[in-house]
């Protein structure tokens, strides 16, 4: 078997001295594979998709990223983010820039590439998350969802190998919900690599392989979506489901 592209062994954080925010976190994630994150807040599920590519540290444990182990090394965090896209529930776009200027912005620093092919990479991106005809448009004049897609089309110009999603339509009015989440289960089906923090159990039925349930820094269950949805394992998975299936 292969070995996972994403490897937590008995990873723990703090947040100060008291606030155990990830307890003993096993986790591996298959070449391919799409995981949901789901659970309360402050269950600790943000925290641990941006131990990732290392916008949190964590104290104890290992972390393994596509064969790369982080830690301290400043060189091994920075071959990670080059292989990890992320996706905030914020849209974090430069507002004084337009859409193009965004998505350019990494690959020429980052990337080192020329301009010209910086802009055609960004025009295939935009094309692929529907939005080309809003290239030379500034972000605060585009919708809520038109946004978010340029937010997701900007970490694919760095050609990730892994897709990281914060809770990206929690900010969202429920009419733009659908289009970010069509733009995401195509990529699923693309078969890029996903972690996605979410409540929208639609999209979590449709696309994941697995659903994570998380509560007090610890993951309580794994399990088909299927399974999950339908025969939960644990008591506070059922009553996490009841909740938010209720509404």
């Amino acid at each position: 078997m292969p070995d996972p592209i994403i490897s937590f062994e008995k990873v723990n954080k703090w947040y100060g001295n008291d606030f155990h925010v990830l307890r003993d976190i096993d986790l591996s994630v298959a070449q391919g594979e799409r995981i949901v994150i789901c659970g309360p807040s402050g269950s600790g599920k943000s925290t641990l998709i941006r131990c990732v590519n290392a916008l949190e540290e964590y104290q104890e444990g290992r972390l393994v990223v596509d064969g790369i182990e982080l830690g301290d090394d400043v060189k091994a965090i920075d071959q990670v983010r080059r292989k990890v896209g992320m996706v905030f529930q914020q849209f974090n776009l430069f507002p004084h820039l337009t859409v193009m200027e965004n998505l350019t912005l990494s690959p020429m620093w980052v990337g080192k590439l020329p301009k010209k092919q910086a802009e055609e990479k960004a025009m295939q991106q935009l094309e692929r998350v529907r939005i080309a005809e809003q290239a030379a448009k500034y972000p605060l004049q585009l919708s809520g969802g038109q946004q978010q897609r340029v937010a997701i089309a900007r970490a694919l110009c760095l050609t990730p190998r892994i897709m990281l999603f914060d809770e990206p339509t929690s900010a969202l009015d429920p009419e733009m919900i659908k289009e970010v989440l069509d733009v995401m289960i195509e990529l699923a089906e693309q078969g890029m690599t996903m972690l996605c923090v979410t409540h929208e159990m639609g999209f979590a039925k449709a696309v994941a392989d697995s659903v994570i349930f998380m509560d007090q820094g610890q993951i309580v269950e794994r399990n088909k979506p299927h399974d999950f949805f339908n025969n939960p394992q644990s008591e506070r998975s059922r009553d996490f489901l009841s909740k938010i299936l209720g509404h």
